[in-house]
């Protein structure tokens, strides 16, 4: 069964399995309203990509990301244009933060209100990691996205970052305008439209997607604060994270994992540290999940190398580097354990997907 169909059946349940990366189907359809304005024909677009219309209007709909992903190529390569979605106007019109967009409009100040998209991220799709990084100017809102089978298109991130963007500006009624802004991905042949759609200079062959908001911005107190309804809106979202299983201390074991990674192996004393719990209490808590710390650093390393292998700036050495493996033999090996095969066929392997996929 071809893998669009297969997703097909799997949004017929409420929720995903633990491992499926999903995006709500809320939010797939604001990007499906801003394809239509950019004029593709969003309907032909969908039954080339194998969807049902119909699945995204059910309560509680997650969509696999993969099959995100295929639709972002298929507009790509429908519209012709690399710069899908660069624009400002189509990011603030065609968002749907749901929820998520509301509990953020209660908070005091845009930090605050940050630290609450960093919190429900994964309401909106659990394939991306949304974080705060302190910075002498400011602080750096940095996005990690982690796809399934396929890389996640660039033109996603982009969008993503934008919206981002554009709630600010929303949420506190200025026209923000950004230190700085930065990419993974090669630079293009024309950058302008990023510089305009971001309102300032940006730079490619980054080591994260991130974007640099003065301390000022930062501290703007936002004119739709309120405190009770913001704890009311944190309930709701509390209880659909408790749904996609993501409150759980293996969870939030795996972020920190993760985060500590490009540094070397971190150890379970560390990570305990890290989110603030006694060693002891780590292990008894991990215990109650029927999970090993070595289990989920090894989960970790495996859903990252997907991602960094996905990444042609990377070298095999820096991906072994970035996953915290003292060497690049033990990296060969869990490899293929993982895939079957050494990295370097495996991402070979990713790389010929997207073009069999699209075929």
């Amino acid at each position: 069964m071809p893998l669009r169909q297969r997703g097909t059946q799997r949004r017929a349940g409420c929720m995903p399995q633990p491992e499926l990366r999903t995006s709500s189907a809320a939010w797939l359809e604001g990007v499906l309203s801003m394809f239509e304005a950019e004029g593709l024909d969003v309907p032909s677009l969908l039954r080339e990509a194998g969807f049902d219309p119909d699945s995204l209007h059910r309560q509680n709909t997650r969509i696999p990301v993969d099959e995100i992903t295929v639709l972002w190529q298929l507009a790509v390569a429908r519209a012709g244009r690399p710069t899908l979605g660069l624009h400002r106007d189509l990011a603030s019109t065609h968002s749907k933060l749901g929820t998520v967009g509301h509990a953020m409009s209660c908070s005091s100040s845009l930090e605050s209100a940050l630290v609450r998209l960093t919190r429900y991220m994964a309401v909106i799709s659990d394939a991306t990691a949304f974080s705060l990084q302190p910075d002498p100017r400011g602080c750096w809102m940095v996005m990690r996205h982690t796809g399934g089978s396929l890389p996640i298109p660039r033109q996603r991130v982009e969008y993503a970052l934008l919206t981002v963007l554009m709630q600010c500006q929303w949420l506190t009624r200025r026209d923000l305008q950004p230190l700085a802004m930065e990419f993974v991905y090669p630079a293009p042949a024309d950058d302008r439209l990023h510089r305009e759609a971001f309102g300032c200079d940006v730079r490619f062959n980054a080591e994260a997607n991130r974007l640099l908001l003065s301390a000022a911005d930062m501290a703007t107190p936002l004119p739709t604060f309120h405190e009770v309804l913001g704890e009311m809106q944190e309930h709701l979202l509390d209880d659909q994270l408790n749904l996609l299983g993501q409150t759980t201390t293996s969870t939030l074991v795996c972020a920190e994992i993760a985060r500590r990674l490009q540094y070397g192996e971190p150890r379970r004393q560390d990570v305990a540290s890290g989110l603030g719990l006694a060693e002891r209490t780590l292990q008894r808590r991990l215990q109650e999940e029927s999970v090993s710390f070595q289990s989920l650093l090894d989960r970790t390393r495996r859903e990252l190398a997907k991602q960094y292998l996905a990444e042609d700036r990377h070298t095999l050495t820096d991906v072994a580097d970035m996953l915290g493996f003292v060497d690049t033999s033990n990296f060969f090996r869990a490899c293929k354990r993982w895939f079957g095969v050494p990295p370097a066929q495996y991402r070979a392997r990713i790389w010929d997907a997207p073009a069999a996929l699209a075929a």
